[in-house]
């Protein structure tokens, strides 16, 4: 073989060796950056905040503004007329029933009493002469009638004059407080004249307007809480509900039974009404992981399956000082606290789970 041609071959067989070390390096880095460039995908995707939580039992309720209202408000009448010479309670006092609210001057009245008493006893001993009369058939039962008739008519004059007098002692017709005592001593008062309000507090009533859309999850008997302006709150029930709805409003009078023997409850105070509908499974979040959908639909953000971020319009069950309550939920869901302004629905997210139990 010429000297040229193996000079040839040995130039072929280095490239050929060079070559092939080449190949084989090149898959070795391959391999090596395989991991490195899957930790590089994985810290490019956006990382959110996450908390899970579970659904709990939660009283759907509906919320109304309410006024308080008397049981009763009677105005006192005079049942008879004459001038006022005494007046036992002040505005404000707390009155029992039958309790002296006024008098009136008696005037003659006693004079009067004392004669139809006497008108009384004359007509019946008449009688008693006509009836013995008779028996002996000295006088007709037409006489003896007549007599009857007369006696009868003093009785009932001697029963008015009685009455007259009762009346003119003015009662309280229940427990209650006096409101208004318009009769003032030395008034000359006529018979249907107001001497007194007396208004019964014990219970109290709060008054509410339910939509027409929730009135038939109202029963009587349901339990109810009232929320006054200064945050009191007292419990009662609800002891009414209209069957006919007010025109105008499309709502439905409801009546909340409270007690109040101190009569702490004024009547005529704003109040906020709290009337439970049904038992719901709902989740307790803070207000700030609320957000909107393209479409504007309120609810929240959630990490599902696959770490794909979703979105769960929201109804509002309840709105609580230690969060909110959102039904229409999973019943379990891993909710985005941070982030959920900057991930959208169906995006790949890295979710990192934070502790605590409170609202998110």
């Amino acid at each position: 073989m010429k000297r040229s041609h193996l000079v040839a071959a040995g130039v072929a067989a280095l490239v050929s060796g060079w070559i092939l070390s080449g190949q084989i390096g090149v898959g070795r880095v391959a391999e090596d950056t395989m991991a490195p460039r899957a930790a590089v995908a994985e810290e490019a995707l956006p990382h959110v905040r996450v908390r899970a939580l579970t659904a709990e039992d939660r009283v759907n309720e509906i919320f109304l503004f309410g006024r308080s209202e008397a049981e009763r408000s009677v105005d006192v009448m005079a049942e008879t007329s004459g001038r006022v010479v005494e007046r036992r309670v002040a505005k404000g006092d707390r009155v029992a029933k039958g309790d002296v609210l006024a008098r009136i001057a008696i005037d003659d009245r006693n004079a009067r009493l004392a004669e139809a008493e006497a008108m009384v006893e004359q007509r019946r001993l008449a009688f008693d002469a006509a009836r013995q009369l008779s028996e002996r058939q000295f006088r007709s039962a037409v006489s003896v009638a007549q007599n009857k008739a007369e006696l009868e008519a003093a009785k009932a004059q001697l029963e008015r004059i009685r009455l007259d007098i009762e009346r003119c002692t003015i009662r309280a017709p229940f427990a209650g407080v006096a409101n208004l005592l318009p009769a003032e001593i030395g008034h000359f008062i006529e018979v249907g004249d107001s001497v007194a309000r007396i208004v019964d507090l014990d219970p109290i009533l709060i008054v509410g307007a339910v939509a027409e859309r929730n009135v038939g999850h109202v029963k009587v008997g349901t339990p109810a809480t009232v929320r006054l302006l200064d945050g009191t709150e007292v419990v009662g029930a609800v002891r009414y509900v209209s069957k006919v709805g007010t025109t105008a409003t499309r709502t439905f009078r409801v009546e909340v039974e409270v007690d109040n023997p101190e009569g702490a409850i004024a009547e005529g105070l704003t109040t906020e009404l709290r009337l439970p509908l049904a038992r719901v499974r709902a989740h307790r979040v803070s207000p700030a992981v609320l957000t909107l959908s393209e479409e504007g639909a309120v609810g929240i953000k959630v990490v599902g399956e696959g770490d794909i971020v979703e979105f769960h319009p929201v109804q509002l069950v309840a709105d609580t000082p230690d969060g909110m309550w959102l039904g229409g939920l999973p019943e379990r869901i891993r909710l985005i606290t941070v982030g959920q302004e900057f991930v959208r629905a169906g995006q790949r997210v890295v979710p990192v789970a934070e502790s605590g139990t409170g609202p998110s």
